[in-house]
């Protein structure tokens, strides 16, 4: 009874983690620009991957042999996704974005990625007038 309880379980996991991760990608195909492109690998796929992981890893203890590495490669998903989201929300305010798109902080202080004070750097452009390096 308890294996069959354990054996329901780990499919949740593995259907519920199937469908997140399903979600995220076609967020991250259908969502219009970066910035809400972003929310889904960080929130629907990490969730997806992570119910996946502990599912296998219900999976590996219920057969007798647990698996930390997957314990452990699901705690570093957990940490590192929404820190790398939040690196390329910050580089893409620092490129893209113009003090009147953003909304108020609330404070006196302006964004902490956005520096008024220098004056915007313009692309270099290579012999044939498109950006990137010059040659």
């Amino acid at each position: 009874m308890i294996q069959m309880l354990a054996e329901i379980a780990i499919s949740a996991l593995l259907v519920i983690g199937g469908l997140f991760a399903l979600v995220g990608s076609y967020g991250l195909i259908k969502l219009p620009d970066l910035m809400t492109r972003l929310h889904a690998p960080t929130k629907a796929s990490t969730l997806g991957v992570g119910g996946v992981l502990l599912g296998s890893m219900g999976y590996s203890a219920l057969q007798g042999n647990p698996s930390w590495h997957e314990l452990l490669v699901t705690i570093f998903l957990f940490l590192t996704a929404p820190i790398t989201c939040n690196f390329i929300a910050k580089s893409w305010i620092a490129r893209q974005a113009r003090p009147e798109d953003l909304p108020p902080t609330g404070t006196a202080r302006p964004w902490a990625t956005l520096d008024l004070t220098e004056d915007p750097i313009e692309p270099a452009l290579t012999p044939k007038g498109r950006p990137g390096r010059p040659s």
